[in-house]
């Protein structure tokens, strides 16, 4: 039986970014370190693949201080959101075919 993966979005075969979309989508924003600690990944992998899904349109961050401190929050875009839920439903079919 062939099994059609073209569905499937390169940019969430990584587990880090597959991680990142799914506590994004759920969540109105999420700041850097919750993210860090959620996922289990140190400062740079998770900028590296935070990075990636922004550049690609995927997520949108938002700079502010809190006190003297900086904080960067990110959210989901629209278009993430939609290539997300086809990912989702693409991984879905896949399981249904097995």
């Amino acid at each position: 039986m062939k099994i059609d993966i073209s569905g499937l979005n390169k940019f969430f075969e990584n587990r880090v970014r597959l991680g990142i979309m799914s506590i994004l989508v759920v969540n109105d924003s999420y700041d850097f370190n919750n993210l860090k600690g959620a996922l289990g990944v140190t400062d740079g992998n998770l900028a590296s693949h935070l990075r990636v899904l922004e550049e690609n349109g995927l997520i949108k961050s938002s700079k502010q201080f809190i006190g003297k401190k900086p904080n960067t929050s990110y959210c989901v875009t629209e278009s993430g959101k939609q290539k997300f839920s086809a990912h989702l439903r693409a991984l879905e079919e896949i399981i249904k075919t097995q």
